[in-house]
């Protein structure tokens, strides 16, 4: 598998049953959004909902950051780029932007921190050799561009009364 950068493999249509009483797009949706998104990744590098079903094994989101740009409305076309931040034995660090599909401006950003879960211990442990090695190379590819400003952010804290 050819590193690419960013990877470009969701998108998907704004629904209407997304939006909210504010006329745009509800909050948890970004987030459903993104879980479609990072689906996507998993996918391309075999630990999908296939490799659950085969290998008893999966990845669960231990933590999560979203950050938004620019609302969305009902019927807005969306693009997901994804990059690989890091990955290890067993972690893999994934930030996604949600752009336009069309006018490319970034609507919001989402970064996960995932851990590789054997499902019958329910413990953590390493991928397999060939997956390692495949995140590792996209990973490294996607060091070389510049870090999303939005990466590693925490929510601020309000100072005062």
């Amino acid at each position: 598998m050819t590193p690419t950068t960013p990877l470009t493999l969701h998108r998907e249509t704004v629904r209407p049953e997304w939006i909210d009483y504010n006329g745009h797009m509800n909050v948890a949706y970004y987030l459903l959004a993104f879980d479609h998104a990072t689906d996507a990744v998993l996918d391309r590098f075999g630990i999908g909902k296939a490799y659950v079903a085969a290998e008893n094994r999966s990845v669960f989101v231990v933590d999560a950051h979203l950050t938004y740009a620019r609302e969305v409305a009902e019927g807005t076309p969306l693009r997901f780029e994804s990059l690989l931040l890091g990955a290890d034995a067993k972690r893999l660090h994934l930030f996604h932007e949600m752009r336009h599909a069309e006018e490319g401006w970034l609507a919001a950003t989402a970064e996960f921190m995932l851990l590789h879960v054997d499902l019958g211990t329910r413990k953590t442990g390493p991928f397999p050799p060939a997956v390692a090695a495949a995140l590792a190379e996209q990973a490294a590819a996607h060091a070389a561009r510049p870090r999303p400003p939005q990466a590693g952010r925490a929510v601020a804290r309000l100072e005062g009364p």
